[in-house]
């Protein structure tokens, strides 16, 4: 808005922003951040905290909502920061949304996973007696910075926790997305998603994989934001993984569980006969490529069978069940039988 920015640029009042930062990324980036704010004469609190699945509570939503008390912003004009990975993002949205009804924040993602998913969309939210997201809402950030720089110093692990989600989309919606993760997995994978060393083998991977990621994802929630349609192909892998992450903390990270859950609706899709065994193991061979887990020993079948009517109850008495129907295609199916589902986690526990 022109106008609200030539008032902030005239005011005599000083800037000030209140900075909730992960106390990992607050170690790496703290000291580039706080120098940031003071060469732009700006007054401002930062807040380094511990932002973990095991932390991702309403205490912690409380906590930062007493120091922006104590800070006192300006709603209208002084946006909350949230900087670290998709915890972060989620805990400080939720915060924001709850401080007077609805205070707006700045979502900077510093993971490969908060950077083409949590950055995206309006949801936040905390884990709530065991279960996943339980309390939280739909309030859209006003913007999402993006900067992956900051992935170049994020663990391997993570690296691939995040080729996750980007697979996800891949195997939803995109066969061309799918094809760069195929041939550049490894490459993105040592080179940490940066590009200053861009081959004419690997062209700019790192730079088409996030866009092409981050738009499939935009192009399935702009129509859907508050998820009043309940048929989400971006459901893919979230059908099971919010049971197998939060009974198996810390052992398993999300874009890790969620893979989990996607090589067994993999075979859920080759048992109906929606994929060829062909592409089945081209699936299959592409996760391992990205060094992701294709099975958990804490993915029991009767695992499988408590999260299935877990979502039936969450999702209008139908399982909503997004499967692929090819490489980069997918539908959703509400008449796949236990039977094959049976059929399915045999073989894949078998492979």
């Amino acid at each position: 808005d022109p106008q609200q920015l030539q008032l902030a640029t005239n005011s005599k009042r000083k800037l000030r922003r209140f900075i909730v930062i992960d106390e990992v990324v607050d170690k790496l980036y703290g000291s580039k951040v706080r120098e940031y704010f003071q060469e732009n004469n700006v007054q401002h609190k930062i807040l380094a905290l511990p932002t973990t699945e095991e932390t991702k509570s309403m205490d912690l939503v409380l906590n930062i909502l007493q120091e922006v008390q104590k800070f006192s912003i300006d709603r209208r004009t002084e946006p909350i920061i949230a900087i670290g990975g998709g915890v972060c993002l989620d805990i400080v949205g939720l915060a924001a949304s709850l401080y007077r009804r609805r205070t707006p924040y700045i979502r900077v993602p510093t993971t490969l996973l908060s950077y083409v998913d949590a950055s995206v969309g309006a949801k936040n939210g905390v884990n709530f007696l065991q279960c996943k997201n339980k309390l939280g809402g739909y309030t859209p950030p006003v913007a999402s910075f993006l900067d992956r720089s900051f992935i170049q110093s994020i663990p391997r692990r993570h690296i691939s926790n995040g080729l996750g989600e980007i697979l996800k989309m891949a195997l939803m919606k995109h066969k061309g997305l799918f094809d760069l993760l195929k041939s550049h997995g490894k490459y993105l994978l040592d080179t940490k998603f940066q590009s200053y060393d861009v081959s004419a083998d690997h062209r700019d991977a790192a730079l088409q994989t996030t866009r092409i990621a981050i738009e499939t994802m935009l192009e399935e929630l702009a129509p859907n934001l508050w998820e009043d349609d309940l048929d989400r192909l971006v459901d893919f892998g979230h059908l099971i993984s919010p049971e197998l992450e939060m009974r198996v903390l810390p052992s398993l990270m999300h874009g890790e569980a969620v893979n989990i859950d996607m090589a067994f609706m993999t075979y859920v899709a080759y048992a109906r006969g929606l994929i060829t065994a062909e592409q089945k193991e081209q699936i299959i061979q592409c996760m391992r490529g990205l060094e992701l887990p294709v099975w958990h020993n804490g993915c029991s079948w009767s695992l499988i069978k408590k999260a299935l009517m877990e979502r039936l109850k969450h999702s209008g008495g139908q399982t909503r069940m997004p499967l692929p129907t090819g490489l980069g295609v997918a539908e959703i199916f509400n008449d796949t039988s236990e039977e094959t589902l049976e059929r399915a986690y045999k073989l894949w526990v078998r492979d």
